[in-house]
């Protein structure tokens, strides 16, 4: 008869990542008794787990010194998330696809997905067209003033408004449904408009934005022109065959 007893962990590897769980699941720094409770442990107790982890570059501490500051994710925590993203399924499916938008929109078009700290770049595909902005892997993107962002704040509203960060109106939302896309004109950067169209997995969950982005004198953010019909099509074919 087989052995069916589980495999054999590591106890202390257990407990202390009882403290990265609890931070991943709030999402900000946070004071190390609130930690520690939310880790089911004493303050005493969770602090030489988080001094190791601080060493290993798994949390850093906010603010303050010893155990009174705060605590957060730490740069190799971020980074094992950001592989994460760009390890999953539909993000895998679509690099090719943003490839082949950029040539037949001569715009830069990335791949946006929800991380810890709101709209997230994954993949970036380089235009013809040269962008003078930011656009490069783990780039967090403004849920009010980008097309991704509206786009996420517009099918995945519950997890934005968790953030501290201000939402676009009622409206704005509204009409990105209505529309299938979202769209920035000069909004972060003067002189550089954006589209994004929403990408489904199969229960009609939003999960990546397929996002252009190029100079607004050449850059066409009309619901019904046609990048934004490229981009509408190029998402419902992903979406398609994420089953949905």
């Amino acid at each position: 008869m087989g052995d069916t007893k589980a495999p054999r962990g590591i106890q202390s590897i257990e407990v202390g990542g009882q403290l990265l769980r609890a931070l991943a699941h709030h999402g900000r720094p946070m004071a190390l008794k609130d930690l520690a409770r939310e880790a089911g442990m004493t303050p005493a107790k969770a602090h030489p787990y988080l001094v190791s982890f601080i060493k290993l570059g798994l949390v850093e501490q906010d603010g303050g010194s010893g155990r009174s500051g705060f605590y957060g994710l730490g740069p190799l925590a971020l980074q094992l998330g950001l592989i994460s993203l760009q390890q999953y399924d539909p993000v895998r499916l679509a690099t090719p696809v943003i490839e082949d938008l950029a040539l037949q929109l001569r715009h830069t078009v990335a791949i946006a997905v929800w991380g810890t700290r709101g709209p997230t770049i994954v993949r970036v595909a380089e235009g013809p067209t040269p962008v003078h902005i930011s656009m490069r892997h783990g780039t967090v993107m403004s849920l009010a003033g980008t097309a991704s962002g509206r786009l996420f704040a517009a099918w995945r509203t519950a997890e934005a408004a968790a953030l501290a960060e201000p939402l676009p109106d009622e409206a704005t939302l509204a009409a990105v449904r209505d529309a299938g896309l979202a769209t920035s004109r000069d909004g972060v950067v003067a002189g550089v408009s954006a589209a994004a169209a929403p990408v489904f997995e199969a229960s009609g969950r939003l999960v990546l934005a397929l996002t252009a982005i190029g100079p607004s004198a050449s850059f066409d953010t009309a619901p019904d022109g046609v990048l934004a019909a490229t981009l509408r099509e190029a998402a419902a074919v992903l979406s398609r065959r994420l089953g949905r």
